[in-house]
């Protein structure tokens, strides 16, 4: 599919500024104009960004891998005293605020809670902006991405599908903004393991259409994730069919199932 077209930055909306071949880097701005920006793998966009208009004050770091804090340096070079909020890890520099599981802090005018989300690395944790101009945003990294999740570099399936749960509780109309767009190839994936699934079908139709035009498929809300995405569906008798089908035999619980799919999923190919 194709990679990406350039965005206008309307205020007071979460944009995705692309980034190596499939990163996007989100920008929320508040009332006043002030903005942050979530995981800057890379400064380039950012700074382009910021000759554009973009009045950045924060940043938002959910974990340490380079493709999502590669730009910290040249960022706070630019901005000095700029704030950068960061979970507690050593691996991720230059951090002015390291945040913690159930913590809230107010960002460049928004209020975030955060909530611990371990499994594709041990410290990353996602930001909930409950009421951010409108519907509630989150910014959950690699955790959480549409139609899949992330891999397991340091955690366990147990860990990984306890985050997954604790995002897919959050209201159903929150705006899911995770960092790649990684949508249709997850869409091939999710289709080999419920082939069954109506609003499943259309939503792969409906990304299709999206990167055909160029056009971001994020944010997704909950509720479509919820509906469509096999990681947050391990109770679905559908889902738990496909599981055994791979394994051999019934999967013993949720846990069992959720492996077998992201194990799957490391090894597909469309």
């Amino acid at each position: 599919m194709p990679a990406f077209a350039s965005t206008p930055l309307p205020p007071c909306v979460p944009i995705p500024l692309p980034a190596f071949e499939d990163n996007y880097i989100w920008t929320l701005a508040g009332d006043d104009g002030a903005a942050l920006v979530v995981d800057p793998g890379d400064a380039t966009p950012v700074l382009a960004a910021m000759a554009n208009g973009l009045r950045l004050v924060a940043i938002l770091v959910t974990h340490h891998h380079n493709d999502h804090i590669g730009g910290l340096a040249a960022l706070a070079a630019a901005v000095p005293g700029i704030e950068i909020v960061a979970p507690h890890d050593d691996r991720i520099p230059l951090a002015t605020r390291r945040v913690d599981d159930g913590e809230r802090v107010r960002v460049a005018g928004i209020d975030f809670d955060t909530l611990a989300v371990p499994g594709h690395t041990r410290s990353h944790i996602a930001f909930n902006a409950g009421d951010a101009g409108g519907a509630p945003l989150l910014f959950c990294g690699d955790t959480l991405f549409s139609l899949g999740c992330g891999r397991l570099f340091e955690g366990t399936p147990g860990q990984m599908l306890a985050s997954l749960d604790r995002l897919a509780a959050l209201p159903g109309d929150t705006r899911v903004c995770c960092t790649h767009e990684y949508t249709w190839s997850n869409a091939a994936f999710a289709l080999a393991v419920d082939p069954g699934n109506a609003a499943l079908q259309a939503r792969a139709e409906a990304v299709r259409d999206l990167r055909e035009r160029l056009q971001p498929t994020l944010p997704v809300t909950l509720a479509e994730e919820r509906a469509t995405n096999p990681f947050l569906r391990c109770d679905d008798p559908a889902i738990r069919a496909s599981a055994a089908t791979r394994l051999g035999r019934q999967p013993v619980d949720r846990v069992e199932t959720f492996a077998a799919l992201r194990e799957w999923k490391n090894v597909f190919r469309a």
